[in-house]
């Protein structure tokens, strides 16, 4: 899922972001609640120079965390797919004691097709999605959520955010720098 969700028209490569951001993440997951703020940074520092992509990587600890995932691919299909993400990280609890319930509700009220949720988490049609997420971030070393890979380099947030905005403004900042 990026930013710029639902799959936009292929763009020139001169109008294409100039760094690209992907943010392994799962849905049930504290640490990502607390990395939003650097990604909200982020988002308003680069803005369209950006993009910034969630990539999933449900963890086995936690029971909602595919579900979740399935359910921001189709927020991002119905076009509110980064503040369903948003909503969901924000209440965390929540998702832990409610479940799938939940997730049909933060849909309902970001004014999203509530009904097609349901469908969409019973017949898995984003469930290809979530697992070559998640094959693609065991191939390159993920472990935890969240981790961030920029320019080739992945940095690993799930016990410290401290520092890690700091770190990816470098590298996106020499990226943009070196496509003048």
């Amino acid at each position: 899922m990026s930013d710029s969700s639902p799959a936009p028209a292929p763009t020139p490569a001169s109008a294409r972001p100039a760094v690209v951001l992907d943010v392994w993440c799962e849905l049930q997951c504290p640490d990502c609640r607390t990395a939003l703020d650097d990604l909200r940074a982020l988002r308003e520092r680069y803005g369209d120079r950006m993009e910034l992509r969630l990539r999933h990587f449900p963890l086995e600890k936690h029971k909602h965390a595919f579900a979740a995932a399935q359910a921001a691919e189709e927020a991002a299909e119905q076009g509110r797919g980064w503040p369903y993400v948003e909503a969901v990280l924000g209440r965390v609890e929540e998702l832990d004691r409610t479940g799938e319930p939940f997730l049909v509700e933060i849909a309902g009220e970001l004014g999203l097709d509530a009904e097609e949720f349901d469908t969409a988490l019973i017949d898995g049609r984003h469930i290809l999605i979530v697992d070559a997420d998640q094959a693609e971030g065991k191939a390159i070393g993920v472990t935890g959520t969240p981790t961030y890979v920029i320019g080739g380099e992945r940095l690993d947030g799930g016990k410290s955010q401290e520092g890690l905005r700091a770190r990816i403004e470098e590298i996106a900042d020499r990226l943009l720098a070196e496509q003048g």
